[in-house]
């Protein structure tokens, strides 16, 4: 991985692009359960990237097993205030 970011990196250089490692996360995606160490050392630029279990990308959340819990728990949750809202204006006006 740190071989092909490496790639990147330098293609982003010669193109005049730039990367913002503060911004970067990385993520181990796999369903297996693993014996060997979890935590990855993936690196852009001389600085290693955090590592984290669940990433939002375009309004969706994403886990490490990819089950779509989280995604499915925030659009609940989301819905249910927007219900409640409504009811709640609904029950003034009517």
């Amino acid at each position: 991985m740190n071989l092909e970011l490496r790639k990147i990196a330098d293609w982003a250089q010669k193109n005049k692009l730039k990367f913002n490692e503060n911004k970067l996360k990385g993520m181990l995606i796999s369903r297996r359960k693993r014996k060997e160490k979890k935590e990855l050392e993936i690196y852009l630029n001389n600085k290693i990237l955090e590592q984290v279990t669940k990433i939002k990308q375009l309004g969706i959340i994403f886990d490490s097993k990819m089950t779509f819990r989280d995604h499915v728990n925030y659009v609940e949750e989301k819905h249910t205030k927007l219900i409640f809202s409504l009811s709640k204006s609904a029950n003034m006006t009517w």
